[in-house]
């Protein structure tokens, strides 16, 4: 059963920080190749912000500016966990954040592609 549950979200100012959690079934966690985290905000593109390759760890992050530095994805592989790490927080980073398994990663975030996903965690961060 494809099962991905967002939590984790909130409200901060900005510079705060929040931690993201992503629980996945065991199917869903251990069938897909890259679990990510992508975002989007109304009336702006889904943007990706962070990708996991479940089986070996190694990290993937867009070359996006604004990003760079600030958020850090990790798993616990036992748990089938995925966390997303946001530090420094801007008001821009308010979105919707999103679990997903990841089918492409390509260098721009508006372009990855994205199997299942799921209910989302809203991320308020207000000046």
């Amino acid at each position: 059963q494809v099962q991905l549950e967002e939590s984790g979200g909130g409200s901060v100012q900005a510079g705060g920080s929040l931690r993201l959690s992503c629980k996945a079934s065991t199917y869903t966690y251990s069938s897909a190749t890259y679990i990510g985290w992508f975002r989007q905000a109304p009336g702006k593109e889904r943007e990706g912000v962070a990708a996991i390759h479940t089986g070996g760890g190694s990290t993937y992050y867009p070359e996006t500016d604004s990003l760079k530095g600030r958020f850090t994805i990790s798993q616990d592989n036992a748990k089938n966990i995925v966390y997303l790490q946001m530090n420094s927080l801007k008001p821009e980073d308010t979105a919707m954040y999103y679990c997903a398994t990841v089918k492409h990663l390509t260098w721009d975030p508006t372009l990855w592609e994205y199997r299942y996903w799921g209910q989302g965690t809203q991320v308020t961060v207000s000046s």
